[in-house]
């Protein structure tokens, strides 16, 4: 019945992906792919899922190197079902659980790197979750900040107050935001330092075959910085990854994502100017061939099994 389904859902993204007179390009987005299920980044995949999710990819649709993926959106030779997948931040899994799954299926990724976590930096988000997870306590005063107060006595309370937190200041000045997540931070012993790829790392990943794009220095709000250091956000990581790989950069995605939340016009043009060929964002739809290269749209799967992943990005088309 499952693969009844499965072929059926193939036929209609088919279909409806031709609508229109032109073929369409979904993009993907991941973060991370976990050793297991993990109660703190319920988002995110494990190596389980992303596994049968990329089976599905490599059964059902055509994926595409995002190079080729965006030159054949351009010239109107795109297949149908076309899929082009991609990664944001550089975490250290993407090379020892993504690249082995990706590799068993002949896919190929496109990762995002926001080159001042590597060698042991660790993005303000993760602070707070990695903090969150070890505290002790029952309940987390953050009162004293303006926070407010976060019951932790359970997995459950922790991951809800952890996403709490990060709601509260994921579009805050980023000084001050890197303020609080150091406050909080500061409250347990000892916090990983491994979670994003080194430099070393990141070669090999791209020694694989790999595209690697820019997504800032630091992960800010593009938004909420003035214009000359919202332009050494986006230069200082190009520059300092072609000197690390040796390679042009000729994709970019913008951080978070959203325009007027989190990226505006402006730098649209500033990533525009620094030679860049197509930059993402994170607004959910499938690209066609009269959208804007620089802000092709992205989706992040979270269906939580094969006919519900299957659904939505036949729908999607």
């Amino acid at each position: 019945m499952q693969s009844f389904l499965l072929n059926g859902l193939k036929r209609f993204a088919t279909l409806t992906s031709g609508l229109g007179g032109q073929k369409k390009l979904f993009t993907l987005i991941y973060h991370r792919v976990l050793d297991q299920p993990d109660f703190m980044r319920p988002g995110e995949v494990d190596k389980k899922a992303f596994a049968w999710q990329m089976q599905l990819l490599a059964d059902y649709f055509n994926v595409l190197p995002l190079d080729e993926a965006l030159g054949r959106l351009q010239d109107g030779t795109l297949p149908s079902r076309a899929v082009a997948i991609t990664f944001d931040d550089g975490y250290a899994d993407n090379l020892y659980n993504a690249v082995p799954i990706l590799k068993q299926h002949g896919l190929n990724a496109t990762f995002f790197i926001a080159s001042g976590y590597l060698d042991g930096g660790r993005m303000w988000n993760d602070t707070i979750v990695e903090a969150v997870r070890l505290m002790p306590q029952t309940a987390l005063d953050l009162g004293g900040i303006g926070l407010g107060t976060f019951a932790i006595a359970t997995p459950a309370q922790k991951a809800a107050a952890a996403s709490a937190v990060l709601k509260k200041l994921k579009h805050l000045e980023p000084s001050r935001r890197l303020a609080y997540a150091q406050f909080i931070g500061g409250q347990v012993a000892q916090l990983p330092n491994d979670l994003m790829l080194t430099s070393s790392q990141l070669i090999e990943l791209h020694g694989h075959g790999m595209e690697i794009g820019g997504h800032t220095v630091t992960h800010p709000i593009l938004a909420k910085l003035d214009g000359e250091a919202a332009r050494e956000e986006v230069c200082g990581n190009k520059k300092s990854l072609e000197q690390l790989l040796d390679a042009p950069l000729r994709y970019f995605a913008y951080p978070n994502g959203k325009l007027g939340e989190d990226y505006l016009l402006e730098h649209r043009d500033m990533v525009k100017q620094s030679q860049y060929l197509a930059a993402f964002s994170t607004h959910a739809g499938v690209a066609g061939q009269c959208g804007d290269l620089w802000q092709l749209p992205r989706f992040t799967p979270w269906d939580q099994n094969p006919v519900k992943f299957m659904f939505r990005m036949a729908s999607m088309y």
